[in-house]
């Protein structure tokens, strides 16, 4: 007895738990792929920029490399682009060194958290699905049992075959949640750990870039900015 038998001889309600379960399971394993390459490519371009940042490059010219567009400037490039914008700004008109930087800590602030939604859209369905999956796949179980129990309740005589079909539909519903639960928890935790990495190494970054801008206003440090 195969799979696609017990799935076409199943009741309606358990064809529709196991067509539930094996879309969310298709749905987070795109999911799964689609973050790891998104984190991959996250990772490579902070270690693209941090190395072109620290090699000595003025910062005037450095802010003048990047794009205008927001969305061009993903990760550190975007924290830094708000950063100095702001700097840029508020320099000129304010005698105020502490309002300067309050203006550019907020300005990175803003941009980080607009960085950790970027880094962790899409990984709550894998959580939903991790949390919601074995429950969908117990009413699946649930269902099949009721109704391995009225088939013997109509039946002359109990035996195995009458309630085989039943029992092995309802364990398959089983299976199925779990199939769709144990990849979705174990990559949600795994993304969602590279994610937090990540962005500590944002917040890292925006630390060090306001230190290097805070020398450069009190005539400390060095002259590229």
């Amino acid at each position: 007895m195969s799979i696609i038998s017990l799935f076409v001889n199943a009741s309606l309600v358990v064809q529709a738990v196991m067509l539930l379960l094996l879309a969310a399971s298709i749905a987070s394993w795109v999911v799964i792929f689609q973050r790891g390459m998104a984190l991959s490519r996250a990772k490579q371009a902070y270690a693209a920029f941090e190395k072109r940042f620290w090699s000595g490059v003025d910062l005037n010219h450095l802010y003048r490399e990047l794009p205008t567009d927001e969305e061009s400037t993903p990760g550190a490039s975007g924290v830094f682009r708000a950063g100095f914008r702001e700097y840029s700004r508020l320099k000129p008109k304010s005698s105020n060194a502490d309002a300067v930087m309050d203006g550019v800590q907020r300005s990175m602030r803003v941009t980080l958290s607009r960085e950790e939604e970027r880094l962790n859209v899409h990984l709550p369905f894998l959580a939903t699905v991790s949390s919601v999956s074995p429950y969908v796949g117990l009413f699946g179980t649930v269902w099949g049992i009721m109704g391995s129990f009225q088939a013997l309740g109509t039946a002359q005589q109990a035996t195995l075959t009458t309630v085989a079909p039943w029992i092995a539909e309802a364990l398959v519903a089983t299976a199925m949640g779990l199939f769709a639960a144990i990849p979705a928890v174990i990559f949600y935790n795994r993304l969602a750990s590279r994610a937090d990495q990540l962005l500590g190494r944002y917040e890292d970054f925006a630390e060090e870039l306001h230190s290097i801008l805070h020398r450069n206003l009190h005539g400390r440090g060095s002259n590229d900015a």
